[in-house]
């Protein structure tokens, strides 16, 4: 029975460990946090149990459906008829449908009909491939036109990726397009899906059956280093002790790897450091009444320094109003160090914009949480720059969420990466 490391315990590493366990390795998790989870880590506000940052289920998410399927969850999965909204210039429009393209009186009636046509083709693309060498502004530029792109995508990607907004990957965008299109029900409804006792309830699955398989979920236990000799991998140091394993899975975002293994070799180190990331600083606010009859609303306008929101609470019908209002911004700048106090404050701001009803009266409690790696930068060419798997050193698989490309980061790239780990390792350890 091969040993076997994996750093993290959120969804990748907890379902690389499950994977793994069915194929009779053991396995140990290491997870730095009290809790597991990583991004999709829930926390406790006043007694209901929502997620750190917002998470739903698409349509096309076979990955994830299958192992909720396999570990009997599939039944929890609910899905609901969600809406979207577009805050343009002091105004909350209806959008994400035929009739609302074609009522909003912005653009014209020929990039109306361009966006509508780009929005079928993009849905149905397959190989992102040619994509993925296309700069995103020049390929929606040339499908709806300067004014559709400067209405309804540059202030996005600017308020997403600030200095870092040109140039990305038009495969990077295109995914995020075909992924929610393909959740739609029809021309006029679209359809998310959420667990109805939460993401948590799924992570808790795993980690019980990881420990009733004979694995261990170690939490706490932050992995210092990452421990190798002639080449080939030697096991992790955690808290001082070095313990060894045959193969050491790491799972967390490709810069923690810089602090813990920058002993690696210097192609491969080089690779991670050519990708930037985003960091974002998510404010969660809990209402007494609902701010809107949308679950996102994309928002171009001044006086916002936020791409859009996502009201949680109209895709999982809770008894307040959840309300998640996420900064993104370079984790060197100044918006990062500002106060928490300051970041919720300008989020209820903004809040009010969007409906001038809400007051103070509404509010019944606020939470920030950030994350500095939130979001790499995936620009034109990215599969050619994407650090490798394996091969680094013998015995050493690093994965994490910008290994989803062209996709999006999501629970259901998470687990579909750590199938893709359980085999390699299964593939090339049948021999030691």
């Amino acid at each position: 029975m091969k040993r076997i490391s994996i750093i993290g315990a959120g969804p990748m590493g907890l379902a690389c460990a499950y994977y793994l366990l069915k194929r009779g390795f053991h396995v140990d998790v290491y997870e730095k946090d009290g809790v597991v989870g990583g991004m999709s880590a829930s926390f406790d506000f006043g007694g209901l149990m929502l997620e750190r940052y917002y998470h739903f289920i698409c349509g096309p998410d076979e990955d994830y459906l299958g192992l909720l399927d396999e570990i009997g969850m599939l039944d929890q999965v609910r899905w609901a008829e969600t809406r979207m909204g577009f805050y343009y210039h002091g105004k909350l429009y209806e959008w994400g449908n035929p009739r609302a393209l074609f009522r909003f009186p912005h653009l014209d009636v020929g990039t109306k009909l361009r966006y509508a046509l780009h929005a079928f083709h993009t849905s149905r693309i397959t190989d992102w491939r040619k994509l993925d060498r296309e700069e995103a502004s020049g390929w929606l530029t040339k499908w709806i036109g300067g004014s559709g792109y400067e209405i309804l995508w540059e202030s996005l990607f600017r308020k997403k990726f600030h200095r870092f907004s040109k140039p990305l990957s038009a495969a990077w965008i295109g995914s995020r397009i075909r992924r929610v299109a393909r959740s739609r029900k029809g021309l006029f409804s679209e359809e998310m899906g959420y667990i109805e006792k939460g993401t948590e309830s799924f992570l808790g699955r795993l980690k019980g059956l990881i420990e009733g398989m004979g694995g261990n979920v170690f939490l706490s236990a932050p992995v210092s280093r990452i421990l190798h000799r002639n080449g080939r991998v030697s096991g992790v140091s955690v808290e001082g002790i070095d313990r060894d394993y045959d193969v050491v899975v790491s799972t967390v975002p490709l810069p923690y790897v810089l602090r813990i293994a920058d002993d690696l070799p210097d192609s491969y180190l080089c690779a991670v450091r050519a990708v930037n990331n985003i960091g974002v600083r998510c404010v969660v606010l809990r209402l007494k009444h609902p701010l809107s009859d949308y679950f996102w609303i994309n928002v171009n306008d001044p006086g916002f320094g936020i791409p859009g929101l996502i009201e949680y609470s109209n895709l999982n019908p809770l008894r307040d109003g959840i309300v998640y209002v996420p900064h993104y911004m370079p984790t060197e700048s100044e918006e990062w160090r500002m106060a928490p106090e300051a970041v919720i404050a300008r989020a209820f701001v903004y809040c009010r914009r969007i409906n001038p009803a809400l007051d103070d009266g509404w509010l019944v409690d606020a939470r920030l949480f950030e994350y500095e790696f939130a979001q790499p930068i995936c620009t034109p060419g990215f599969f050619s720059k994407l650090p490798p798997v394996s091969g680094i050193i013998e015995g050493l698989y690093v994965a994490d969420t910008t290994h989803s490309y062209p996709e999006d980061r999501s629970i259901n790239e998470s687990v579909r990466i750590a199938g893709m780990l359980a085999r390699m390792i299964a593939n090339e350890r049948r021999g030691l």
